[in-house]
């Protein structure tokens, strides 16, 4: 028996949580192939009864497929019990539903109005050019904007069903998987949701879409503290936060209060860094004129109080507005030198802080329920 033919016929299982096979998402280790008996290590997020003894049936049909004599054992192992395990490269953690995803990064802040779906839209395409394969998921379900941003209105993710057990697949937009409410309500629809619905649909997001391996899912959250954010950090290990804010004190004072959410001791997602927006206008014919319309110093007071940096600070332009209306990012128009070095800038900084952060700390614990 040929340990590739194996392969092969392994890499046709698909992960009935995530939807990805096995090969891709490297769950499998140490086979060996000795005379008809094939062994390996099925390496898993959880290892509730069910999902094992669905995985292992699947495995031994597609290998008997191939190799009707052969004698298949299949070990299961959960790594991420471990405490060691780390974030984005450590191994999962236990019970983690997107394994295959190094990091998630989530995108805050404390009022609305401060251009935070559009700095998490920018931030996905620059880290996208870095080299980055990236994933975006719109948790604004009170206002999603992200549809339009990325051209998407009126578009419906399709329904695949994986043994059974229909998976959501997310819609692309400049090579990046793509998720939000706005996917699944009309645009002028009121969304009119409490505690445990809006819970419900951020776990579907997470647990039940067909995301494919990514260096970074980056998920703009609604504005403020509440359900959203709590199931959020229930639901997933956060790598870190970004928060975004404008120089104006009253930004500020907001996006304190957020930010001091993720320093809860039952939540502790570490802050990755400040984007400060809007920190001047710049008219297009006069590109080296800067104006202070919001004030100076917003987002290098709020990086000092979360012990963090500046990630970037990025100009009021008129560009950066049509493009969210028109569906082509700003990011994108490469004849805007200013405003794409800008992106750029702050996409090096959330890369560099977050490699830094996930070699000196541990993964972030999921938050627990507690009745």
């Amino acid at each position: 028996m040929e340990s590739s033919k194996i392969v092969r016929a392994l890499a046709n299982v698909q992960d009935p949580n995530t939807g990805q096979d096995l090969i891709t998402a490297n769950m499998v280790l140490d086979l060996k192939v000795e005379g008809p008996n094939v062994s390996f290590i099925l390496q898993l997020p959880k290892l509730d009864a069910g999902y094992k003894q669905q995985l292992n049936f699947a495995c031994q049909e597609a290998i008997l497929a191939v190799y009707p004599e052969a004698s298949v054992h299949v070990h299961m192992q959960n790594p991420g019990a471990t405490p060691q395990a780390k974030a984005g490269g450590g191994g999962p953690q236990k019970g983690n539903p997107l394994p295959h995803v190094k990091n998630i990064i989530a995108v805050a802040s404390g009022k609305g109005g401060v251009g935070k779906s559009t700095v998490a839209v920018n931030l996905a395409l620059a880290l996208q050019e870095l080299g980055g394969v990236v994933g975006l998921l719109d948790a604004d379900v009170y206002g999603p904007s992200i549809p339009t941003m990325l051209g998407l209105q009126g578009q419906k993710p399709t329904i695949e069903k994986i043994y059974g057990k229909p998976k959501i697949k997310p819609l692309f937009a400049y090579g990046i998987p793509v998720m939000s409410t706005g996917f699944v309500v009309e645009p002028e629809q009121a969304v009119v949701l409490r505690g445990p619905r809006l819970s419900g649909i951020i776990k579907q997001f997470l647990e039940e879409c067909i995301w494919p391996p990514l260096d970074y899912l980056i998920i703009d959250l609604p504005p403020g503290t509440g359900d959203v954010q709590l199931s959020l950090v229930q639901t997933v290990s956060v790598t870190g936060a970004v928060m975004v804010t404008t120089p104006q004190q009253v930004a500020l004072a907001d996006a304190i209060k957020a930010m001091n959410m993720f320093f809860l001791p039952d939540v502790q997602v570490p802050v990755l860094g400040v984007v400060e927006n809007m920190s001047w206008f710049t008219p297009k014919e006069l590109p080296d004129h800067k104006y202070y319309l919001f004030g100076k110093d917003g987002g290098k007071t709020l990086a000092r109080k979360s012990n963090s940096m500046l990630l970037g600070q990025v100009p009021l332009v008129q560009g950066i507005r049509e493009g969210g209306d028109d569906g082509k990012p700003s990011f994108l128009n490469k004849d805007d030198e200013i405003t794409r070095e800008a992106w750029l800038n702050v996409a090096k900084n959330v890369a560099r802080q977050t490699a830094l952060r996930n070699e000196m700390m541990a993964a972030t614990p999921v938050v627990e329920v507690k009745s």
